[in-house]
């Protein structure tokens, strides 16, 4: 049975068809169809109130954290006006006079501050180059430990330190330098073989390398729970299929689990850099001296001393500590920027 070439067939729809007409409507139907009106998008601010009372109770289990943010994180931030100003008991921090960039000018040109921040970059590289290295060998050893009693005890032994005070472990690392005669085991060693004393905490050459030192004994057991966490996500058959290939244990270290740990290893390093031109107060304030204030005295001591110290100079301090903190967030962004240019994932 042939087809009739002009049979009516129907065309299918087209974009110029409005909803609801048929496809071979006329142009006056057309015309005459009421126009579909759309909705209108609410703005921002409704769609935003809509949302968290959708999610309320999530927000309402935020809020306690907000406030305290707000209040003991924002709050104070009004101080700051203290770095441009001739600060005034009597006249409160907004009634004192404006004095400008002279807060700044006053710290460019004091030599303790050039000293302070010299030492504070060349501790916080030395606990770059060998602390944070140092984390990702010591996770890395941890994960290759297959005697489950031993990996526990050991970790535990990593993990033990991170959990006492500055106070309790700098008064540990100053009992374990000291004399023998006032029970230093390292003295006591030495003498054992022969050689002399030495007052490690006196000599400005180590001071250094026992701040890095007990740096990384105190703080590898928390870095160490981040990487044997992003090691244990790591899928147990990209192990199987590489030995099945004939890999060896260094090459599963190099070629798997190394980069599967990557973006673990931006994130703490974009930390590890934010804290470029700050210190840990804790740290050195409880071990360092009058006698390593040359290779020990850094910005935060140094802040300390200028302000509650006995110096007085609140001006100067808080100069002090809002130009390093915003050199602390320049150095964030672009650290965080130069990882994301190795197609690795950094924190924002």
């Amino acid at each position: 049975m042939g087809l009739d070439p002009f049979a009516r067939t129907k065309l299918p729809k087209t974009d110029d068809a409005p909803d609801g007409m048929p496809p071979d409507a006329s142009p006056e139907d057309a015309a005459a169809a009421p126009v579909p009106v759309k909705k209108p998008v609410p703005s921002l601010p409704v769609r935003f109130f809509r949302y968290i009372r959708k999610h309320w109770f999530i927000y309402l289990l935020v809020l306690p954290g907000l406030i305290a943010m707000i209040v003991f994180n924002y709050g104070p931030m009004y101080g700051l006006q203290i770095a441009f100003k001739k600060l005034s008991v009597t006249k409160g921090v907004w009634g004192s006079p404006w004095v400008g960039l002279d807060n700044f000018t006053h710290m460019f040109v004091d030599k303790y501050f050039w000293v302070a921040f010299k030492n504070t970059v060349i501790i916080n590289l030395l606990n770059l180059a060998f602390g944070f290295t140092f984390n990702i060998f010591l996770a890395l050893m941890l994960n290759e430990i297959r005697f489950r009693r031993l990996k526990s005890v050991i970790q535990t032994s990593v993990y033990l330190p991170y959990f006492l005070s500055w106070v309790i472990f700098a008064g540990l690392v100053m009992t374990f330098l000291s004399r023998s005669d006032d029970g230093g085991f390292v003295n006591a060693v030495i003498s054992a073989f022969g050689g002399q004393e030495i007052d490690f905490l006196k000599k400005p050459e180590l001071f250094r390398a026992i701040l890095t030192v007990s740096a990384i004994v105190k703080t590898a057991g928390y870095s160490t729970i981040i990487y044997l966490a992003a090691i244990a996500g790591v899928s147990p058959d990209h192990y199987e299929s590489a030995m099945i290939d004939g890999a060896n244990r260094y090459h599963l270290i190099r070629y798997i689990t190394l980069p599967r740990i990557y973006p673990a290893v931006a994130v703490m390093l974009i930390l590890q850099v934010s804290g470029l031109f700050s210190s840990n107060f804790d740290q050195v304030y409880n071990l360092y001296s009058p006698f390593v204030y040359s290779t020990g005295d850094v910005l935060s001591t140094y802040i300390y001393r200028m302000s509650i110290g006995g110096g007085g100079e609140y001006e100067v301090a808080t100069a002090t500590n809002l130009l390093f903190n915003a050199m602390g967030m320049v150095v964030v962004l672009g650290a965080n920027r130069f990882i994301k240019k190795l197609d690795v994932m950094g924190i924002f």
